[in-house]
């Protein structure tokens, strides 16, 4: 089972990027899938979730109404598009999936892991 995230790089404040996470070896479409990035004082600070229909959506009051969501089932993948990117949002992101849990945002909740992605937004 892999997690793939892939669409980091560097990118000008104000700018966009869509990170994308491609799953394999099972499905997840039920499952809870999110993004996190570390922070201080924090293993990863939760960022944006889907539930696993793709109906529910939650956001970190730090990106909402500049980062969305999404996910595409049938390619087993979701998508994180970054709008307005600040510098403060540089870290490396990671996607992951909660499979006991159809919508989630805590962190412990979360089972599979991807690799990340590095997001770099020079001022």
């Amino acid at each position: 089972v892999q997690l793939q995230a892939s669409g980091g790089g560097l990118v000008q404040a104000g700018g966009s990027l869509r990170l994308s996470c491609a799953a394999s070896g099972r499905t997840f479409s039920s499952a809870a899938m999110g993004w996190f990035r570390p922070a201080p004082g924090k293993e990863r600070e939760f960022v944006a979730t889907i539930s696993g229909g793709g109906r529910m959506t939650n956001y970190a009051d730090s990106v909402k109404g500049r980062f969305t969501i999404s996910r595409d089932n049938a390619k087993n993948t979701v998508y994180l598009q970054m709008n307005s990117l600040k510098p403060e949002d540089t870290a490396v992101y990671y996607c992951a999936a909660a499979t006991k849990y159809y919508s989630s945002s805590r962190y412990p909740d979360y089972d599979y892991w991807g690799q990340g992605t590095q997001v770099t937004v020079s001022s």
